[in-house]
C-alpha cells in the first residue's frame, strides 16, 4: 500500500484522529508512523484541525468523585494495622444506626449527582468524488456525547455556485434520510439538540451526508442534488 499518496496518508490520518481507525489496524498504522513522514504530517493537520471542534462544545466539569477516584488509584493509602476481629469491637455496635443513615444519604447524593460527561462523538465525511467540490476532501462532524448539539466543519472551503448551499443529513439503515438543516460551505456550524433527532446517538443513523440543494434546501424532504461527502457514525 503506498503511503505516500496524499489522499490515502489524509484518510487513514483522519480515522486515526477521530479514533474510528481501531483493534489491530490502529496498531498497524501506529506501528507506521515512524518510517513514514507523510503519515506523521496528515495526523499533526487533523490534530490541529479538530481542535477548533473541541473547543465549540461547551466543557462539563466531571463530578468530585470522578477526581477522588482517580487520587485513590495514583496515591493508595498505606495499609491499616491488622485490627481486633469485629465482634469484639463494642463501639461498632454503638455506631450502627449511625452508620447506617451517613450510607443511606451518601447512596442518595450519588444518585442525584450527575454523571461524567460522555466524550464526543467524531465522525470524518469523505467525498464521494476523487475531487471535492472547491478542492475538500473531508468535512467534519462533532456530535457533543449527550446528543445536546452538532458541529460541522470543512476542512477546507467548500466552492459552490452561487445558486447552491450544503444541507447535512442523517442517514438511517433502512428508510429514507432526514434533514439536520443547511451547514455553512466555509466555517463552523452548530446545530443545537432542537434540529437533531432523538435517536442520533441510540442507533437512528448509521451515517451522515452532506448534499447539495438550492437556497433553503431540499424542497421535497429528500436530497434532490449530488450527495458529495458521506462518513458512517460508529458508536
Amino acid at each position: 500500500m503506498d503511503y505516500g499518496r496524499p489522499g490515502l496518508a489524509d484518510a487513514m490520518a483522519a480515522q486515526y484522529v477521530a479514533g474510528t481507525l481501531r483493534g489491530a489496524a490502529r496498531r498497524r498504522f501506529e506501528a507506521l508512523l515512524p518510517a513514514h513522514p507523510a503519515l506523521r504530517a496528515a495526523v499533526s493537520a487533523w490534530q490541529e484541525s479538530l481542535v477548533p471542534l473541541a473547543a465549540s462544545l461547551q466543557p462539563v466539569a466531571p463530578p468530585l468523585r470522578v477526581w477522588q477516584r482517580i487520587e485513590q488509584r495514583l496515591w493508595p493509602t498505606a495499609a491499616a494495622p491488622v485490627a481486633e476481629p469485629w465482634w469484639q469491637r463494642l463501639a461498632l455496635w454503638r455506631g450502627a444506626t449511625a452508620a447506617a443513615g451517613v450510607a443511606a444519604l451518601a447512596m442518595a447524593v450519588l444518585m442525584t449527582a450527575p454523571p461524567p460527561a460522555l466524550p464526543p462523538v467524531v465522525v470524518v465525511l469523505q467525498s464521494t468524488a476523487e475531487t471535492a467540490p472547491g478542492g475538500a476532501s473531508f468535512i467534519v462532524a462533532s456530535i457533543a456525547g449527550d446528543g445536546r448539539a452538532l458541529v460541522a466543519r470543512p476542512l477546507q472551503p467548500v466552492g459552490l455556485q452561487g445558486d447552491r448551499v450544503l444541507e447535512l443529513w442523517s442517514v438511517p439503515a433502512a428508510g429514507n434520510p432526514s434533514s439536520l438543516g443547511l451547514i455553512s460551505a466555509s466555517g463552523a456550524t452548530v446545530l443545537p439538540r432542537g434540529r437533531l433527532p432523538a435517536t442520533l446517538l441510540k442507533g437512528g443513523t448509521a451515517a451522515l451526508a452532506v448534499s447539495v440543494e438550492p437556497p433553503g434546501g431540499s424542497p421535497t424532504g429528500v436530497p434532490t442534488g449530488p450527495v458529495v461527502y458521506v462518513g458512517r457514525l460508529q458508536l
